[in-house]
Parts: structure tokens; sequence; C-alpha cells
């Protein structure tokens, strides 16, 4: 302890473990770095940060308005394109290098810009998303009551407009009044009494904190704060709760809503297919923005979790069972949603399409209404606001995860140790930046950081990942280094979507929101032009790191522009695995304190016969000096 106060480092920490001779592999830097203590930590952890709010208020949504069923079809092939692929190159990247997202830019410092640019759209995002928390974590303490302080008016905060939109019917099964010109009482909950959105004039004036709010967002942070105290040693076994609990309750949902009266009606306008939407180009992009989004990518969440699994756990099957236990959530989450949405079109005599609705507008007014309907309305009513909230939670673990790994990657000697008083710091100066989201108009910021936070400058942090692995890096030497962590190389499918088939699907994504820009709303209320430029700002902020990043990258190297440029686009030279065990093949020969002029003999005498992994190491020795001898052929 008293060694750092001498100003010097000891020495053990300049040395690296060829330096040290035979010492316990425990205290090894990747060891001291913390590992995943189950089997399933990592699985549930991914499937928990995927499976997120998105797959209840907003798949459901985009599929019955792009077509019904017919959604299904361009859904699982962006899925194909984009969504499993960038998924399993990201796995791969964190795992092989068991580092975060800044670190893991040893494989071409010349990109450190693009986890940089990640950090700042995660920051932003995991700002806003615990507030979304906060506001489930206030209805969830409203339902613990006989009677849903929703389901009628007559409160302070109702209006004149306030109807009850159910009550006797005329002859013809329609209610006799125009319901366009009222407002239900789940509404005016919404807006007037938890968001109080009457007394802010504005995103420029919004108006006081709401002290319920607040102590619900810092609630929020608490619980965030207590799961990820101990990294994922700790956050991996909460998420055997967040991850899988959601799934009962949604069966329970799904029951509930299918034996309602009503429930085929809106299943019926849910999946019914219209092919005609297929040929419109929208319904193809808001496909692979649904996948995009969905899964995660690009975040830096995958990467985090991943650099925290051993060398050679199968991450080309958890690819496979998380992204299609993704699409299959959505579609069950669907049949949940719409049935309910039925049964309560049938109630109130109106058709599907006018109870519809998408985001916080069904998890916050259309759903908490239809639970009114229901016997036992406030135990179904704390069903789905639990639900909500082991789905939000286990997606924000990974957000501050991939904070905190990603910073103390780069300080380990100096953070490491303190990881935990590091968490807590975040987490603080985090609820202190979202107090403005607690307040009258918090609802304008709230809008204005999820509309452009991680919109286009997401996909070009993705673009730029996939571009710089692939062309810098080279397509040969990384899936060289998956099939020295896997025993395989990724086949073509795999090699032409991460060549071309995802980067000009992104492309072409990027384009159309340039192209299709519409200004933020919420509501009846436009958001002023300052506003529209600071939210445009904060998302060429993040593009404007990958560019700044590489001036850095290339002041530090030496020589003409040409020659900075290469060295600064070249792996570091402690780039691959971080355990020696692991550095078998092309890797051991860049470990300091290895002269041998067969560096593979030497490692498999210090750790043992020949594996079926250092045998595939062999192979790709074998492999490149080939290559050489042909090149220089």
């Amino acid at each position: 302890m008293n060694t750092f106060q001498s100003g010097h480092l000891p020495l053990d920490l300049l040395m690296t473990p060829s330096d040290q001779g035979d010492v316990d592999l425990d205290v090894d830097f990747a060891a001291d770095r913390g590992n995943w203590t189950g089997k399933l930590d990592f699985l549930l952890s991914c499937i928990g940060y995927c499976v997120g709010l998105g797959n209840v208020w907003r798949f459901p949504y985009r599929a019955y308005t792009n077509g019904g069923g017919a959604f299904l079809v361009p859904y699982f092939l962006m899925l194909a394109i984009c969504g499993i692929p960038l998924f399993f190159l990201e796995l791969s990247l964190g795992q092989f290098s068991s580092l975060g997202p800044l670190a893991v830019w040893k494989i071409s410092p010349l990109f450190k810009g693009a986890g940089a640019a990640m950090l700042l759209i995660v920051g932003l995002v995991a700002i806003y998303y615990n507030m979304i928390i906060a506001y489930v974590l206030f209805y969830l303490f409203a339902s613990l009551t006989s009677n849903l302080p929703w389901e009628h008016c007559g409160n302070w905060w109702n209006t004149e407009r306030c109807l009850e939109h159910r009550g006797p019917k005329d002859g013809n099964g329609a209610l006799p009044l125009n319901l366009s010109s009222t407002v239900s009482p789940s509404e005016e909950y919404w807006s007037r009494y938890v968001l109080h959105i009457q007394g802010s004039q504005g995103i420029g004036r919004p108006g006081e904190i709401r002290w319920n709010l607040c102590l619900c967002l810092l609630l929020a942070w608490v619980i965030v704060f207590l799961c990820i105290l101990k990294g994922v040693k700790s956050s991996g076994k909460v998420v055997y709760f967040t991850a899988t609990f959601p799934y009962l309750i949604l069966l329970m949902l799904l029951v509930r809503g299918v034996t309602l009266p009503g429930a085929w009606k809106g299943i019926q306008f849910y999946l019914t297919p219209q092919f005609h939407h297929l040929l419109s180009s929208k319904v193809w992009i808001e496909a692979a923005l649904q996948i995009f989004y969905s899964l995660g990518v690009g975040f830096g969440g995958l990467l985090t979790f991943a650099s925290y699994n051993t060398f050679h756990q199968n991450i080309y099957r958890d690819t496979f069972i998380v992204t299609l236990g993704n699409a299959i959530t959505s579609i069950l989450a669907g049949f949940a949603i719409f049935s309910v949405l039925g049964y309560m079109s049938q109630e109130l005599g109106v058709p599907v399409d006018q109870v519809a609705k998408a985001g916080p507008g069904l998890a916050f007014v259309v759903y908490p209404q239809a639970m009114t309907m229901l016997p036992l309305s406030p135990f179904w009513s704390f069903l789905f606001f639990f639900m909500l909230l082991t789905l939000g939670l286990d997606s924000q673990f990974a957000f501050l995860e991939t904070i905190v790994t990603a910073v103390t990657d780069e300080f380990p000697y100096y953070l490491r140790p303190k990881k935990a008083v590091f968490s807590g710091l975040i987490c603080v100066a985090m609820y202190l930046m979202g107090l403005i989201l607690t307040t009258d108009g918090g609802m304008y910021w709230l809008v204005l950081l999820d509309d452009y936070s991680a919109s286009f400058g997401l996909m070009v942090v993705v673009i730029t990942t996939c571009l710089a692995v692939t062309r810098v890096y080279g397509i040969q030497r990384f899936c060289r280094d998956i099939h020295m962590m896997l025993g395989f190389k990724p086949g073509l499918y795999f090699r032409a979507c991460w060549l071309f088939l995802s980067p000009a699907t992104l492309l072409a994504l990027l384009v159309y929101s340039i192209v299709k820009y519409q200004p933020s709303e919420y509501g009846s209320y436009r958001f002023p032009a300052w506003a529209e430029l600071l939210g445009i700002l904060m998302g060429l902020l993040s593009c404007l790191m990958i560019p700044a990043g590489m001036l850095v990258a290339v002041l530090r190297e030496e020589g003409s522009l040409w020659e900075r440029l290469q060295q600064a686009s070249r792996p570091a030279i402690d780039w691959g695995p971080s355990l020696e065990e692991n550095r078998t093949g092309m890797y051991v020969a860049t470990l300091a304190g290895s002269q041998s002029p067969k560096p593979l003999m030497v490692h498999m005498r210090k750790y043992g016969g020949i594996t079926s992994f250092e045998n595939t190491a062999i192979e790709v020795d074998r492999e490149i000096a080939e290559e050489e001898e042909e090149s220089m052929m």
C-alpha cells in the first residue's frame, strides 16, 4: 500500500509474467481483473442486456404499423445480415483481448476515438434510461393499493376533459360519446400527476424538481450501484433473477391476455400479413433499426461482458442463443400486449388502432388503463411494472459496467483496487446530471436525449468498428484470432456480412435517417431551434471523437504523415490474449522476455503438452508462413 506513496511503482508491477519466472497465475493482470463466476453468468447477462424495454413497447407497435406478420420477413432478414454478424464481431473482440471498449483499440490505436465515442453514447443513454426506470418504480409503488389511482376521474390533477372510457354502451355496441375530445384518467395521471408537465413552459423553462420523481431516481441509482458493486461477480448473480423473471411474468400476462374477450381481435390486428408493405423501403429500414437497437450493438456492453469470459468460451453458440431468443421474446411480447389491446378496444367500442401506441405512451398510459378493466387490477398492474423494472435494470447494469470497465482498463493500477468507489462516483455524477429529468419539463429533455444521443452517432461508431477490424486490421487476421480462440474459422456468411453486407446496410440506415430527418416533438409540443441544434451537436460530438482520436494517435508517432498513419493503424505490441497461457502461436513472440526463436515450444514446455487449441495455433503459424512464402515468390 505504501509503495505508491514514494512516487515509484513497485518493481513487480513493471514486470511481465515472463520476467517474474514461475509465479502464481492467480495474480496475473487479467485474473486480477475478474471473471464470471458461473457458467450461465455471461449468457444470462447478454440476454438481460438485449431483452429490454424496447422488446415490449417498440417491437409490437413497429410490427403492426409495418405490415403485421409480413414485418417478420424483413425483421429476420435484417437479423441475419446485421444483427448476428455484428453481435458475434463485438463478442469476439472482447473475449479475445479481455479488454474494455477503450483498451480494446490496441488492435488499431488509430481508431481509439471510436471507443471514446461509445463511452459518450452509453453515458448519455444511461442518464435517461435510469429515469425511465424511476418512472417504472413510481408506478410500481402506485400499484400497491386496493384501487389504482388512474382508474377514476375526480382527483385534483384531473380536468373537465377527463372521462372514464368505459361504461354503458348503446345498442350498436359503441360509446355514445365523442372520445376524441376527451382524455382518459390514465393519460391525465401520467401527464398531469407523474410528470406534472403543466408546471413547465417548455424545454427552456422546465420548472421545479418533482421530489417524488427525484427520490425514485435516487432509488433507481442505489439499486444499480448495489448490483454492480463488485463488478461482474455481483451483477452476474443478480441477472439470474432479472433476466429470467420477466419471462415468467410475460407468460402470465400472455395467458391472461389471450383468455380475455376480444383478445383475438388484437392478435389478428398485430399479425395479419399485409405483404404490399414489403415494397416500401421504410419497412426494411424500420426492421433494421429494430434489430440494431434491440441487440445493443455498438454500446460496448457486449464487448465488456465478453471481456470477462474465459478465452475459449463458445461465444459462437451464445450469439445464436441470445439473438434468436431476443427476436422470439419480442414476438411473444407482441401477443401479450395486443391481446390486452384487443380486449380494451372491444370494451371501449373503438378500433384497435385507436388504442395502440408505442414507447412511454404504451407503458404508462394505454396498458395501465387496460389493467383497470381487469379483475384484481392492482395485482396485474404490479406484475406488469415489475416486469418492466427487471427488463430495464439488467440493461442499465450493462451500461454502467461498460463505463466502469473501460476507464479501469485504461488506468488499472490506480482504479482497479478502488473499483467500487469509482463505480459509486460514476453513479452519483450521473444521478446529479439526471436531476433535470425530474423537473416538470423533464420529459422534454428525456425525449431530446432519446432522439439524439444514440441516433446517427451510434451508426457511425459501428460502421467505423466494422471497417477498422475487417479492412485495417484485416479480415484474415481477425478470422485467425477467432480460429485460435474457438478452434474454427468463421465461414463465408460471416466474412461476407463483415466485409460488405453489414456496413452497407448500416450506411443505408445512416443516409435514410439523415434524409428523413424530422425535428423532435412530444405530443403537440414542438422543440425550439436551439434545442434541435443541441440535440444534433450531441450526436455529432460522438462522431467527432473518431477523427479527434486519429489526430492524437498520429501525433504520438514519428516520421512522415504516411508513416505515422501506418504505425498508428498497426496493432500495439501487446495486442492479443491477456493471459500468457493463451498467447499461443504468433502471439507468444510479442510477450516481453520471449527470446526463443521457437516461442511456441517454450510455451508448451512451460504449460505442458500440446492441447487442441495449441494444435490450432500451430496451424495458424503454418498458414502465415505459407502466405509469406507466396508473397516473396
